[in-house]
Order: C-alpha cells, then structure tokens, then sequence
C-alpha cells in the first residue's frame, strides 16, 4: 500500500480506505482513501507491505510507528495464499523515516521494488540458486576422487572451521573490548535519551532485519495451525491464536477499530516450503514454527514458567505435506520445563536452581497443562534433561509435579539423552521413537482433502530438555520423520516398512536443519548445535568445531548483549512500560565479574604493569578451568553438556581441547589490554 507523509500525518492508502496516524499524538484515524487532493503539502514517500505496530516508551522512546520496507515470498502453506517473511522494516517517527521505502510505481519514474517482492532478495536467490547448481555439477564431476583428495578436503573443512571459530572469537572480543572503552570513557552519557533512543532504534532493526524470523500473510491466518485453522473457518468471525500473534499488543489501537483492512497479524518463528518429486508425482513438504509471544525472550533471561502457566521458549512446530488434493499436518510442541526454575551467575553453565515452593510452582504448573489439554486434547511429555549431574534437579521437580498432577490425558516418557547417546551415537534417539511409537500411531495426524476433513490429531508430543533447542531439534526431527513415513504409506507413495524415499530425505532434513538453527538464534544468539547430525544424518570434527565456536558466541551474548534485547522484547510485547525498567549491558563490569567476582568495576581507574601480573595469571587459570568443566564427570563419562562441545573419544577431545586453549587464551589476553591499557 502507499505511504503519504504530511506535517502531520503520515497516510497508509489501501483500495477506498486510508489509515491516517498523526505523528504528534499517535492516534490513529480511518477515512476514505479515494481522494487526498484536498490536504496541503502531501507527498508520496514509497510502498509498504503492511503495519507492524507502534512503539513507545514513554519520557525515553517517542512513539514510532514499525512498517515493514522490504519482504519476500517463502511459499504456500494453505493454498493458494503466500507466506512472506520480513526482510528489513522502516521506522516512521514525527521527524523524517529512519530509512527510505521501496518507490512508488505511480509516483516515480524508477521502481526499485514492488510489493511483493524486492530486487534485493530476487538478486540474492539467483545467487543462491547459482551456487546450488555450482555444487551440484561439481558433485557430479567429483564422483572419481581419489580417497587421499578426499582426505585432504576433510581436513581443509575442519581447518577452516578452526580459522572461523578464531576469527569469531576474536572479533567477539574486539567487540566487547570496543564496548567496555565506551562506558570508562563516558558513564554519565550513555542514560542520555538521545543515546537510548539511537540504541532501541538499532535494536529494532537487529532484531527485524538480521534475524529471519518474522512472517505474514495477506490473505490467510497463518498463527493457527492447519487443524485449528479449518476449525475456526466454521465460524462467523474467526479469530487468530493470540499466542503467535507476535504483534499484537503493537496494533492493539488499529485492532479497535474493527477494520480488518490494517491489520496484519505478524508471527515469529520459521517457515520453509520444498517442493519435492518422486517419480512422476510432485508434491510439497513444508515446516512453520510458531514461537509464543508470552514470556518470550533471551535464553537466560527466561527460564521457566510464569505466573500465567506461559513458559519460555513454548514453539509450535507443524510439519506439512501436500499431495495433489491432500494435506497431511502434524504437529508438535516444545517449550521450558514447566516450574520456576533459573541458571543465575556468570559461569560458563551456570548451575540450575529452584526459585519457588513447591505449592506455588505446582499452581503455575496445572495451569499451564490446563491450557495445553484444552489446547490439543492429550500430551505426550518426553524429558530429555540428564537424570543425573547438574540437570537431575530439574528433572526429578519435572517428574514430582507431573505425579502430583496425576491427569489421565497426559503421558510421562524420561530419555536421558546424553546417557543414551554418548560418544555421538545420536541414532540411539531411535529406542525412543520405538518406544513412543504406540502412542504416536494413536495421536495421528490432520489430514483433509478437497471434500473436506478425513481426520483430526488427537494429541500432541511436548518435547523439553534444558534450553530446548539442540537435543530438542534432533528428538522431533526423529518423530518427524517417523510420521512422514506413515503419512507416504497413507498416501500409497511408498510401501510399508520402508524408509522415506532418498528424494525426499535431503528436503526433509535441510528444512529441520534450518528450522533448529533459526529457532536457536531466537533463543540463544547462534545456530543449533548438533546441527550438522540434523543435515547431513552424521557427526564430523568440523561440525564439533563449528558447536564449540557457536557455544563461545552463546557465551559472549548472554553476558554482553541478552539484556538489552530482552528489555527490547519486552518493550514490543508490552511488559516493559517504565524508562527505569530499561536495563544496559554492563560490559566492563561483567567482564571482571567473569573474571574475578570479589573484584569491583574500574572506573575512570589506570592501570600500570605491574598490577597486570596476578591477573594473566588468574587468566591462565580460568582457561583451564573453563576447559576443563566442559570435560565430563565421572558419572557423566563420554557425555556431551547440552550448550558445550558435544560428547566424543579421548582423542578428540585432546585435539579439541589443545586447539581451542589457545584461543581462548588469546581472546583473554587481548580484552585484558584493550580494557586495562586502550588499544595496542
């Protein structure tokens, strides 16, 4: 639709209708669009695909009004109708646009995007889609390698991994070391509204523009499943699942005004559609995620649950194939463990503790399942949290509340993944899907064709381990897959007892891949780990390399960077309402928390030689036993720590841990100079 700005307003036109907002007040007003000759000093300032919403805070943030600048085509999930996902948004305020819109076609000469799709994202799948078929033709050409060419390509992969992750490390401390000087420098400026204003704004745009992860549709609702979708068709005014609807407290006053024309429900999560062939048959297999908007967050600022029953990280996950006439849906959930529960401290993997009662927490806890049965009918829990070592705390409150629950809709599995899969045998997770088997042949699945409903799920599996995602993303991949096997049989386009055909298995793993890295960048900053088991169904060192470089980022961004994101969250989804609320990452104070706790922040303080010698020693230390904590316990011998490097031989470890001492050492050391004496 086309934006028109005047001194006052600025003027969203769509078919007879325009949205007037007022840059002043931020009201919102609806008249007709077919004429606006009659107002002084209008101008034409581009097209946007649609509102996100309006934010504010007050003596701090002026309100803003979000517009999406850019977006592009993902696929169909309930067809006809397209599912876009947002590229990069536009940030309207009573001064200038942040940025410039997207042209309008009948107000400029020059289109450099349409509605519907931008010449930036069209560049960028040519791109990719050159180099797609580059790797495929060399695939093809490759077929003859010898086994010691091979050998030298495995080792060029693990080296570059090393190269990347040092790379990583080290921009993530020249980072951290640039943002310490800022706050010595100046520890009075950095409250200055103008300064939290320019940080929210950029914000905004991280978390928009960087982060693939919101989506939308025009014409169809898309924060409802395909079940509940068809369900909710029935009635006069359906009505969108308030849990996904990720910006609605944004657009609560356009939502007022019962005008369906603005409003665009906005989800957050991942989408993906793959075409597929078989033979002579073609078909889609699509995934959408769906992450809850309440309390929504940052890994180790949101732990738990709430006292609304709401828990951290809580993703919808629906697994789609299309078929000619047929729809087939399965989904699953995931989410935190259902109590109070937090992992306070600056350590590495700081320990879990329990924050309530048991009688508040068991309140908390039947209210959340309360809505999950009213939500699905039945739920299936499968905990994959260690019952022993650090997380059996968790684990045995998890099994006691379910017990003192005792409802006959909910069934209880236990899988200690890390006992089962030690030493990287993750295909182990396959006693669990045997086990749950029965139960997921009873759950079915949503399947419906052009004549109407053919059946319905009947219950869901809730799957959690500590953050839920890495154990998590390779446990639902499993069930996943298992019920895509049912669903071809169903379907008569494999036989029974077979495995999916090798046509549809690298789709199917690339879309659980990207779904686990998506949601975990979400959640903890970086891809999943165990990512490459996910894609390619085996584990190799470059992947363990890349695990052990995205755990030093999950490190650096929980201490660095999680608070000020979480304020932002909470800012759009209307829990944070007080300027005093609005928290900054201490960077130079939580780096010597890290370091030395009992040490107080410098502040405006030099420091000579001298004074440097106990703390590289302190450094030396801490390397070591930072290394070591990620070695297993006794107990937990050949293990993997669910945000560490993952469970492995001796031998590997040795490597691992030679390779990746010195790093961290260096790493160390810089930020120590950076900090203490300015830049080299």
């Amino acid at each position: 639709m086309e934006v028109f700005q005047t001194d006052s307003h600025y003027i969203f036109v769509k078919r007879d209708k325009s949205l007037w907002w007022n840059r002043k007040t931020s009201e919102f007003a609806i008249k007709a669009g077919w004429d606006l000759s009659s107002v002084d000093d209008i101008e034409c300032i581009g097209v946007t695909h649609g509102i996100v919403g309006v934010i504010s805070l007050p003596n701090v943030y002026d309100p803003h009004l979000v517009v999406v600048k850019e977006a592009t085509a993902v696929g169909v999930l309930y067809p006809p109708h397209l599912v876009y996902k947002i590229k990069s948004i536009c940030i309207l305020s009573a001064e200038e646009p942040d940025t410039d819109l997207p042209n309008c076609t009948k107000h400029a000469k020059s289109n450099q995007s349409t509605p519907t799709h931008s010449s930036a994202s069209a560049a960028a799948q040519n791109n990719n889609a050159s180099v797609s078929s580059g790797a495929g033709g060399g695939g093809g050409s490759g077929g003859g390698s010898s086994k010691s060419t091979k050998l030298f390509e495995g080792m060029n992969k693990t080296w570059g991994a090393v190269k990347s992750a040092g790379n990583t490390i080290k921009n993530t401390t020249q980072q951290a070391a640039n943002l310490a000087t800022k706050q010595v420098k100046s520890s009075v400026g950095i409250r200055e509204p103008k300064h939290i204003e320019r940080r929210i704004t950029e914000e905004l745009h991280k978390i928009f523009d960087d982060t693939d992860s919101f989506y939308f549709s025009f014409d169809c609702d898309i924060t409802n499943n395909l079940q509940r979708h068809e369900a909710k068709m029935e009635e006069s005014q359906p009505q969108p699942d308030e849990r996904f609807f990720w910006n609605m407290h944004m657009i609560q006053d356009i939502l007022k005004m019962n005008d369906k024309t603005w409003i665009l429900p906005i989800i957050q999560g991942f989408v993906q559609v793959e075409p597929c062939v078989i033979g002579n048959e073609c078909f889609t297999l699509a995934l959408v995620s769906r992450r809850s908007r309440h309390r929504a967050g940052t890994r180790y600022k949101r732990r738990g649950v709430d006292e609304k029953g709401n828990c951290a990280n809580y993703v919808e996950t629906e697994q789609i194939l299309s078929f000619r006439h047929h729809q087939l849906s399965f989904t699953q959930v995931r989410g935190s463990v259902p109590i109070y529960w937090s992992q306070p401290g600056y350590k590495y993997r700081p320990p879990a503790r329990l924050d309530r009662g048991v009688a508040e927490t068991q309140q908390a806890f039947e209210l959340h399942f309360t809505k999950e049965l009213e939500t699905y009918g039945r739920v299936c829990i499968v905990n994959l949290v260690e019952q022993s070592g650090k997380e059996k705390l968790i684990g045995d409150a998890y099994a006691d509340h379910v017990i003192k629950y005792n409802n006959e809709l909910m069934i209880y599995v236990t899988f200690d993944f890390h006992d089962y899969c030690r030493g990287m045998r993750f295909e182990n997770v396959s006693a669990l899907i045997d086990a749950v088997g029965p139960e997921a042949g009873a759950m079915g699945f949503h399947w419906r064709d052009q004549r109407g409903m053919i059946c319905n799920q009947k219950s869901v599996f809730r799957v959690n381990c500590m953050d839920c995602l890495d154990r998590t993303n390779v446990v639902q991949t499993a069930i996943g897959k298992a019920v895509l096997e049912s669903q071809l049989v169903k379907l008569g386009i494999s036989p029974p007892y077979t495995p999916i055909p090798e046509q549809l298995k690298s789709p199917f793993m690339v879309l659980w891949a990207n779904n686990g890295d998506i949601i975990s960048r979400q959640y903890a900053g970086t891809n999943a780990l165990k990512g490459d088991y996910t894609r390619t169904g085996e584990r190799k060192i470059s992947g363990m390399m890349k695990d052990g470089m995205n755990s030093a980022n999950r490190f650096f961004i929980q201490n660095f960077a999680d608070s000020f994101r979480q304020c932002i969250i909470d800012l759009m989804l209307g829990h944070l309402r007080q300027a005093e609320e609005l928290q900054e990452d201490e960077v130079l104070g939580t780096i010597l928390q890290i370091l030395k706790p009992e040490t107080r922040a410098p502040i405006r303080g030099y420091y000579g030689v001298g004074v440097l010698g106990p703390e590289l020693r302190l450094l030396e230390s801490i390397v070591t036993t930072r290394c070591e904590d990620q070695r297993p316990s006794q107990s937990q011998s050949e293990s993997e720590s669910e945000d560490g490097v993952d469970g492995q031989a001796k031998e590997v470890r040795k490597l691992q841990f030679l390779l990746v001492a010195p790093i961290v050492a260096i790493s160390l050391f810089l930020i120590s100079q950076k900090l203490l004496f300015g830049p080299l």
